[in-house]
C-alpha cells in the first residue's frame, strides 16, 4: 500500500513539475524575445537619430542659405531712395544672392498697394514673366501676408503654389519718409533653387543616403524615389520652403530594415519553436511515464498471474503423489490414471515455465529456432493430449479434425507445440462455458492453417487489433476475472512469423472466436 502510495505521488509531483517546467521555458523564451526585440530597437533608434541629424543639418543649411541672401539684401534697400535699389543690389545680386530673381518694394499706404519700385535680373523670355509675378503679388500674395501694424522689420516667407507654379518669396516691412510703411519683397527662383542649389546641398557623393524633396501632395520634385519605411525621415523645411518635405534615408538602412525583419522573423521561429519542442517533449515525457507505469502495472500482474498459473498444475501433482504415496488407490488401473495425470500435468507445467522464457528470449531477441519438415497434424494432436485431462475435468468436449493427408511444413516442433498450447490454453480459459472447443488442420493457398475455434463469449472488435500485443488481454478477461499472463498470444504472434507464417483471430462479439496459425507449405 505504501508503495502504491509513493507511485501515485511521484506521478503527482511529476504532473505538476512538467507544466511548471513548461510555463517557465515559455517566460523564459518570451523574455529572451523580447529583450532580443529591446537590442533591436536600440539599433534601429541609433539609424533613426543618425538619420534624422542629417535630416536636420539638411534643412537647416537651406534655411539658412535662403536667410543670409535675404539679410544681404535688407543691409542695401532703403526705402526712403527707391532708384537706387537696383544700382546697389544688381552689381553683386550674381554673386551675394544667386537664387533672387528680383527685388520690389511695395507701398502699403496706397490703397491698391503701388509697386514703386521693380528690378529683375531676368532676361529674354524670362522678363516677360516679371510683368505676371507684378499682378500676382498685389492680387494674390499680399492678402496671404502676415502684416504687421504698426509695421515691424521683421523677416517673413511665403511658400505656396499659384496657378500650378510653386512661388518662394520673403519680405519684410520698413518706414520711409514721413513714416510711411513700404513693403521689401525678394522673390526667390524656385527652379534655380531645386536644379542649381538642392544638387549642391543635398549630395552625398559617398553613397551612403538618398536624399529627395516632396511637395505639398506628396510629388518628388527632387531626387531619386525613397522607399517608405521606419527607417526614412521626413522634415518640412522649417521657415523658407515650409511647403516643401526633405526626406532622408540611409543606404544601409534598407539592408539594415531587411536584416531586422529576418532576424525579427527567426527569432520568433526559434522560440515558437523551443516553445513547442518543450511542450512536445514534456508531453512525449507524460507519455512515457503513463506508457512505463502501464508497463510495470502489467508487468506486476504478469508475476502474479504466472505464480498462480503454476500453482493449478503443482497443486494436481503434488495431490496425486501424495495418493500414489500413501498408497490409497484402489486398483493399478487407477493408479495408472493418477500416472498419467501427473504426467501431463508436468507436460502443462513445462509449457508454462517455457512460456516464460520463450518470452523472456523474445524480450532479449535472443529467440532461435530450429526448422525441420514436420508433419502440423502430429504437433496438435500432441498439445490436445497434454490439456485432455484439464479440458474433462472442465467439462470441455475437445474435437479435432486434422486431415489424413497434409504438406510437409518447415516447422520448429517444440515451438509450434507451445503456439498451439497457448491457443488451446486461452480457448480453455475463456470459452469454457461453450463446453465445445473445435481443433482443424486445413490447406488454404500456399499455407497449412490451425484453427482453434470456440464458442465462448467472442473478442470485442476494439480488443482485435491489440489481442496478440503484450501483456493485452481482452474485455472478457477482465469482466469474467479469468486469470493469465497475457504473453500466451503475443508468443503465438512471435512464433508464426519466425516461421514466415501469420496470426489472425475472427471473432464476433458474443459469438465465439476462431484464432488462426498459419505455416507456409514446402510444396
Amino acid at each position: 500500500m505504501s508503495e502504491e502510495r509513493r507511485g501515485r505521488g511521484a506521478r503527482l509531483a511529476m504532473f505538476l513539475i512538467l507544466p511548471a517546467i513548461v510555463a517557465a521555458s515559455v517566460v523564459l523564451g518570451v523574455f529572451l524575445f523580447r529583450a532580443s526585440r529591446q537590442a533591436e530597437q536600440l539599433r534601429q533608434r541609433s539609424v533613426v537619430e543618425a538619420t534624422l541629424t542629417l535630416t536636420n543639418e539638411k534643412v537647416e543649411r537651406l534655411d539658412r542659405l535662403i536667410i543670409e541672401q535675404d539679410n544681404v539684401i535688407a543691409a542695401e534697400v532703403d526705402a526712403a531712395d527707391p532708384v537706387q535699389l537696383g544700382r546697389r543690389w544688381l552689381t553683386t545680386a550674381a554673386r551675394e544672392t544667386p537664387t533672387v530673381r528680383a527685388l520690389l518694394l511695395v507701398d502699403l499706404g496706397t490703397v491698391e498697394h503701388q509697386v514703386v519700385a521693380f528690378v529683375s535680373r531676368s532676361i529674354g523670355a524670362e522678363a516677360a514673366d516679371d510683368e505676371a509675378f507684378r499682378r500676382l503679388l498685389v492680387m494674390h500674395m499680399l492678402p496671404e501676408m502676415a502684416l504687421a501694424e504698426p509695421p515691424a522689420q521683421q523677416l517673413r516667407h511665403l511658400h505656396r503654389p499659384f496657378h500650378g507654379q510653386s512661388y518662394l518669396v520673403s519680405y519684410w516691412q520698413q518706414l520711409g519718409p514721413g513714416g510711411r510703411p513700404f513693403l521689401v519683397v525678394a522673390w526667390h527662383d524656385v527652379p534655380r533653387l531645386v536644379h542649381d542649389v538642392f544638387p549642391r546641398l543635398f549630395a552625398d557623393a559617398s553613397g551612403a543616403s538618398r536624399i529627395n524633396v516632396v511637395d505639398e501632395e506628396g510629388r518628388q520634385v527632387f531626387g531619386a524615389a525613397v522607399r517608405q519605411g521606419e527607417f526614412t525621415v521626413g522634415r518640412p523645411f522649417p521657415t523658407t520652403l515650409y511647403g516643401w518635405r526633405l526626406q532622408v534615408a540611409l543606404t544601409a538602412a534598407d539592408e539594415l530594415g531587411q536584416r531586422v525583419e529576418r532576424r525579427r522573423s527567426l527569432e520568433l521561429v526559434l522560440v515558437t519553436t523551443a516553445c513547442l519542442v518543450i511542450v512536445v517533449g514534456v508531453a512525449f515525457v507524460l507519455y512515457a511515464v503513463e506508457k512505463e507505469r502501464r508497463l510495470s502495472q502489467q508487468k506486476s500482474e504478469f508475476v502474479a498471474n504466472v505464480s498462480h498459473e503454476l500453482k493449478t498444475p503443482l497443486a494436481s501433482i503434488r495431490m496425486f503423489a501424495e495418493l500414489l504415496m500413501t498408497g490409497r488407490v484402489p486398483s493399478d488401473e487407477r493408479r495408472q490414471q493418477y500416472l498419467q495425470i501427473m504426467h501431463q500435468e508436468s507436460e502443462r507445467l513445462t509449457a508454462l515455465i517455457e512460456n516464460v522464457l520463450d518470452f523472456a528470449r523474445v524480450e532479449r531477441g535472443k529467440s532461435t529456432f530450429e526448422f525441420v519438415p514436420g508433419d502440423l497434424g502430429e504437433v496438435v494432436q500432441r498439445a490436445v493430449e497434454v490439456y485432455r485431462y484439464r479440458a474433462e475435468r472442465e467439462g470441455v468436449e475437445v474435437q479435432i479434425e486434422v486431415p489424413d493427408e497434409l504438406p510437409t511444413v518447415s516447422i520448429d516442433a517444440r515451438a509450434m507445440e507451445l503456439a498451439v498450447s497457448n491457443l488451446l490454453d486461452n480457448a480453455l480459459k475463456y470459452a469454457r462455458d461453450g463446453k465445445r472447443i473445435i481443433l482443424r488442420v486445413v490447406v488454404v493457398a500456399g499455407a497449412v492453417e490451425v484453427q482453434v475455434v470456440d464458442f465462448g463469449p467472442g473478442i470485442a472488435r476494439d480488443d482485435q487489433r491489440r489481442i496478440f500485443d503484450r501483456f493485452v488481454r481482452g474485455q472478457s478477461a477482465s469482466s469474467s476475472q479469468v486469470r493469465g499472463t497475457g504473453i500466451g498470444l503475443s508468443l503465438v504472434k512471435d512464433i508464426a512469423e519466425a516461421h514466415g507464417g501469420y496470426a489472425r483471430v475472427r471473432s464476433t462479439d458474443g459469438q465465439g472466436a476462431t484464432f488462426v496459425l498459419g505455416v507456409p507449405s514446402r510444396s
